[in-house]
């Protein structure tokens, strides 16, 4: 699994495209000649990793990488990535790898799938980079229902106890100032719902329906946006064909 480097920060990552067996990386070519890039943001809370995609109702690097050249990668300290930690970390650092990442790989532009917590991860490189892209399928997206904070907050903590050994300066507060700062915001916790508003990137919405991805941030994702499309239906085995084919279909109109 190719990695990249930046400050103590290791990011692992595979590419997949047009033309080379899974796996196998792809020239560094801003995607000419491998089609054009789709890089994915993972479902598993703060355990988001490539892995992941496998187990999703449908998995976007074996449905697009005909396509597309799709990068799915480890974030930091999940997978085989890893980074330090510390009570100032929060959605932003995650964003400085996500731009880290792009310019290692010479992609200038590209669209972004988010999956669960990807969706925040995706939401969060638009407002910090608009420019660089050109659409986003945001598949069930997390949120704050006004009851489910609990919920991140244990997700949060599990995770923590899991890679607490090898970050031994951190100190409980620490680690609850770190918690904080990922899911004590509402709506997405990412980004605020003026950003939504004023975006105009092409998204798809593919709805969430649970307790990490209530329906009522898809609908208001949907809503507020100036350029989105809302999909209801697509989670169950029946549905899987015409999701992918409607997920291929937009990304495919919405390609420079």
């Amino acid at each position: 699994m190719p990695s990249f480097a930046r400050d103590r920060v290791v990011i692992h990552y595979t590419e997949h495209a047009p033309g080379r067996d899974a796996g196998q990386e792809a020239e560094r070519d801003g995607g000419r000649g491998g089609g054009f890039p789709v890089l994915l943001f993972a479902p598993g809370g703060m355990r988001s990793a490539a892995a992941f995609w496998r187990k999703a109702p449908w998995d976007p690097v074996a449905e697009l990488s005909d396509r597309f050249r799709v990068i799915a990668m480890d974030q930091r300290n999940a997978g085989d990535s890893t980074a330090p930690v510390t009570p100032e970390d929060g959605w932003a650092d995650y964003t400085a790898d996500h731009l880290a990442l792009l310019d290692y790989l010479g992609i200038a532009r590209c669209h972004l799938v988010g999956g669960c917590i990807g969706g925040s991860h995706a939401l969060g490189l638009m407002q910090a980079a608009p420019d660089r892209v050109a659409a986003v399928v945001l598949q069930q997206p997390i949120g704050f229902d006004g009851g489910n904070r609990h919920a991140f907050y244990e997700m949060f903590d599990s995770w923590a106890r899991e890679i607490a050994p090898a970050h031994p300066g951190m100190t409980a507060s620490d680690w609850e100032a770190f918690r904080s700062r990922m899911y004590d915001g509402d709506f997405v916790f990412n980004v605020g719902r003026d950003f939504v508003r004023g975006c105009d990137v092409p998204m798809l919405v593919l709805m969430g329906n649970d307790l990490y991805h209530p329906e009522t941030t898809s609908r208001e994702i949907a809503r507020l946006a100036r350029n989105a499309e809302l999909v209801e239906r697509w989670k169950a085995p029946e549905d899987e064909a015409s999701t992918v084919a409607r997920v291929r279909a937009f990304l495919g109109a919405n390609t420079p």
